[in-house]
């Protein structure tokens, strides 16, 4: 089966932003997935193939930098967007040294984390 629409995970331990970022990032053409941990989206990564991932930096147990740091492991690299709510100038920069694409203010803007979807997976996919 091939892909026609980049695929998205959103991983956000609050049930109402991953439906509505879900609403908005497929109102654009773009096939999303929704994870409410980063345990269940980490078993997700085994059976799909994601072009991005929207990652809630502060969630219970296994926190989005955890995360980010199991992902820099992979061979394949997945380009992430990092959401918080909670900013520090330490972990703004402690997430970008990781690998983060890009690091967003929640509440987050929509069409700022529309671009920031499409310059990532634009960088994924090459010219």
């Amino acid at each position: 089966m091939t892909k026609t629409h980049p695929l998205i995970a959103v991983v956000d331990d609050e049930w109402s932003i991953c439906v509505a970022m879900k609403r908005l990032i497929s109102s654009h053409g773009k096939d999303v997935e929704t994870y409410a941990s980063g345990e269940d989206f980490l078993k997700g990564v085994e059976l799909h193939q994601f072009d991005c991932v929207v990652l809630d930096l502060h969630m219970p147990n296994m926190t989005g930098h955890e995360v980010l740091l199991r992902l820099s492991q992979l061979v394949t690299q997945i380009p992430v967007i990092v959401m918080t709510g909670h900013d520090t100038p330490q972990m703004r920069a402690r997430v970008l040294s990781t690998g983060a694409a890009a690091y967003l203010l929640k509440p987050v803007d929509g069409f700022t984390l529309l671009n920031a979807i499409a310059t990532a997976t634009s960088i994924q996919q090459g010219p």
